[in-house]
């Protein structure tokens, strides 16, 4: 089992960046978290253009605003320079706005994936980028707290990706971005209400949806 984009993203034209089961224990704090209604659903994405040129300075946070809380990601910087270039460049054009996280995993991996205006897990922008700052192949090696990018497969990383909220091990496929610096518990309680129907592998019960994205 893996992260995965359920088809392959089209690559665009322009710049293509040349490109065993635990138990999860909700803490306290996690139980706490309330989540007010939301009207957002599955949509067409806004088309954003693909980004002509990578960064030179980075963005130090990204801030996912959702209904259920803010959700802090302190990011790695230069170290997945393509990576900040895109997610960027989705989030300043209001590609994220008003969409829900759509896939919760609780046996095997830990996970809940985002960034699918579609909410199918098939969506993504109309250009891809390489794999960047890929872990070592060991145990846990995406930890909790842990944000990266999902695929379809090498050098396919669009605009979904996954929050990490217990220590997970994943073949080391998948670009690292960034850590969860606040807000971890927010995940933590989605984890907690767990996935539709009681599955280990779907949309999540607690509905939880991202209105916008700050880029600081």
């Amino acid at each position: 089992m893996g992260v995965k984009v359920k088809k392959k993203l089209a690559a665009g034209i322009g710049i293509i960046f040349a490109i065993t089961s635990i138990t999860f224990l909700p803490t306290a704090q996690a139980a706490a978290v309330k989540c007010t209604p939301t009207k957002a659903v599955g949509h067409t994405p806004k088309k954003i253009a693909t980004p002509k040129k990578v960064l030179t300075k980075f963005p130090k946070k990204f801030t996912l605003v959702t209904n259920c809380g803010n959700i802090v990601i302190t990011t790695v910087g230069a170290k997945a320079p393509f990576t900040m270039t895109s997610i960027a460049a989705l989030a300043k054009g209001g590609y994220y706005d008003n969409s829900l996280c759509h896939r919760l995993t609780t046996q095997g991996l830990f996970v809940l994936q985002c960034g699918d205006p579609t909410a199918t897990g098939s969506g993504g922008p109309e250009f891809t980028y390489p794999d960047e700052n890929l872990p070592a192949n060991k145990s846990n090696n995406y930890p909790a707290g842990t944000v990266a990018m999902a695929n379809s497969g090498p050098n396919t990383n669009g605009s979904q990706f996954f929050l990490v909220y217990a220590n997970t091990t994943l073949a080391p496929s998948y670009t690292i971005w960034g850590t969860i610096t606040s807000g971890l518990d927010i995940v933590k309680a989605i984890a907690k209400a767990g996935a539709v129907g009681g599955a280990p592998d779907g949309k999540p019960a607690k509905t939880i949806a991202i209105s916008k994205v700050l880029v600081n």
